[in-house]
């Protein structure tokens, strides 16, 4: 991962097209997307792909959210996207779009993929994480993960903007990473005993239908879920890692809140000097984030509330100190749908047309 730079032009970007492809159009994460690329002012929607959703008109599965001429979502044809698209964003569940980005790669279609399958920089990796999806879909683009970029602009700038493949991070990661990296990359904190404890709403799940997403069930209830071995543990570990310079391993439970959107995260570690104070550790995040418009560094005392985030692609994040036993409290809140999700996606594909990271982002929530 990078340091923070201001903003760079994209080398494709004086020369790329506007067009995008969204595949999988009609999950949380694709109508995300779908919404926020509707009213940008540079990028146009080119084509709308699924599987499920193939053959019918927009209006007829989201009549709520209406486009142009009510396009047909068509079948995934490659030619067909290579030649109405310069981007993609796939939103697809994990393994499918393995199948789909080498033939788009090779077609010189640029992706922004919203699933987990690049995010690891080696096959065997993600094979392990998700067994049932390597089961499922064989993959032999051992090159391809080593190449993708993980989109994590505040952090991969540069890398982001002359990418031909991003691997977009998860929800749980986004608000972990944003957290936590600043005090690893300084060396600031041990590397051991790091605890990261999380909360998201149902929308996490994606849009189809399971026992613990009813509303009799997730309502008036909290209950925490993949205690240990949770997918997105090792992804936060790969990362953290590489800014630590030495392997990470961590601690992550995520719980299930009864709300539909919003992450919040908080994250505990020991700091190695046991004299810095609440004040200090804000300067870090203020220096760090400087250049980071969608990062809110909040005042000692104030701390994250998810729906002070909702609807934008807004990071806020808070730290303390408990100056009884050294350990640094740092918390973050995200929506998990959109900095989480899509808006962040978004985010991406700005930077790699050369765009300024912010257009056509929502900065302020809705409140309340």
């Amino acid at each position: 991962m990078e340091s923070i730079p201001a903003q760079i032009p994209s080398v494709h970007g004086s020369s790329g097209g506007n067009r995008v492809a969204i595949i999988g159009a009609s999950g949380y994460g694709g109508l995300q997307t779908l919404r926020l690329l509707r009213e940008h002012p540079f990028f146009k929607i080119s084509f709308l792909g699924g599987e499920t959703s193939a053959g019918q008109h927009w209006s007829e599965i989201c009549s709520f959210l209406p486009l142009d001429d009510d396009p047909l979502v068509q079948d995934i044809d490659f030619e067909k996207i290579s030649e109405s698209s310069d981007f993609a964003v796939l939103s697809l569940p994990n393994g499918l779009a393995s199948q789909i980005v080498p033939e788009l790669i090779k077609r010189n279609v640029r992706i922004v993929d919203l699933s987990a399958d690049y995010r690891f920089r080696s096959l065997s990796k993600w094979s392990q994480t998700y067994v049932h999806e390597a089961q499922k879909y064989r993959r032999s683009d051992h090159e391809l993960c080593k190449e993708a970029i993980y989109g994590l602009p505040e952090w991969n700038q540069k890398s982001i903007s002359k990418a031909d493949l991003i691997a977009s991070p998860g929800c749980f990661p986004t608000a972990s990473l944003l957290a936590l990296l600043p005090f690893l990359n300084q060396g600031l904190i041990e590397n051991d005993g790091l605890i990261i404890d999380a909360k998201t709403g149902t929308s996490g799940g994606g849009r189809n239908a399971g026992q613990k997403l009813l509303l009799s069930e997730a309502s008036e209830s909290i209950a925490p879920y993949g205690v240990i071995g949770h997918r997105h543990t090792p992804e936060i570990e790969q990362e953290a890692s590489e800014i630590a310079g030495r392997e990470i391993q961590l601690q992550f439970t995520p719980h299930l809140v009864p709300m539909v959107r919003g992450l919040l995260v908080t994250v505990y570690g020991r700091l190695r000097d046991p004299g810095l104070t609440a004040e200090d550790c804000t300067t870090v995040l203020n220096a760090v984030y400087r250049n980071s418009c969608f990062v809110d560094v909040l005042p000692v005392g104030t701390y994250p509330s998810t729906k002070w985030v909702r609807s934008t692609n807004k990071a806020m994040i808070s730290v303390q100190v408990d100056t009884r036993n050294g350990r640094l409290v740092i918390m973050c809140s995200i929506d998990n749908l959109m900095k989480g999700q899509a808006s962040q996606a978004i985010q991406s594909l700005n930077l790699m047309s050369g765009q300024q990271q912010e257009t056509g982002l929502p900065l302020l929530t809705f409140y309340p």
